[in-house]
């Protein structure tokens, strides 16, 4: 037993010396997470209004081929049913724009889908489809 009770007493005081060394090698990566007002499918991407920290409403819109594959700049998720709010998390690696998640509802039926009118030019939203600036 006193061995285990010495065994156990030197990896903890091992082990962080090793975390460090880790930490150093990660990159760094953090993310903003945004409520999302409205959610507005068109055929350039997704136009998405959402509240920013001083509770401001902008909007910003996500390119169709940041989904198209697996390593793409966004994926969509979806909420599972109940009184959940969409929202929306950008990622950021070391200071530069990585990804963003969209969590929404499935159903377009919900309160936060909208739509608009068919021939509206919404290419305003989407500018040069490799930089992703939000208001925060």
């Amino acid at each position: 037993m006193k061995k285990l009770i010495v065994f156990m007493f030197l990896l903890v005081l091992i082990t962080p010396v090793f975390a460090q060394n880790r930490a150093d090698e990660m990159p760094n990566l953090y993310y903003l997470n945004l409520t999302i007002e409205r959610i507005i499918p068109s055929s350039d991407g997704y136009i998405i209004q959402y509240r920013t920290g001083s509770s401001i409403i902008a909007t910003i819109g996500v390119p169709i081929e940041w989904f198209s594959d697996a390593a793409g700049k966004a994926e969509k998720r979806p909420l599972p049913k109940g009184n959940m709010w969409p929202s929306m998390s950008v990622f950021y690696k070391d200071g530069v724009f990585s990804h963003v998640r969209l969590y929404v509802h499935s159903s377009l039926a919900h309160q936060t889908w909208g739509n608009i009118p068919q021939g509206t030019d919404v290419t305003r939203f989407f500018g040069d489809r490799q930089s992703f600036n939000i208001q925060h």
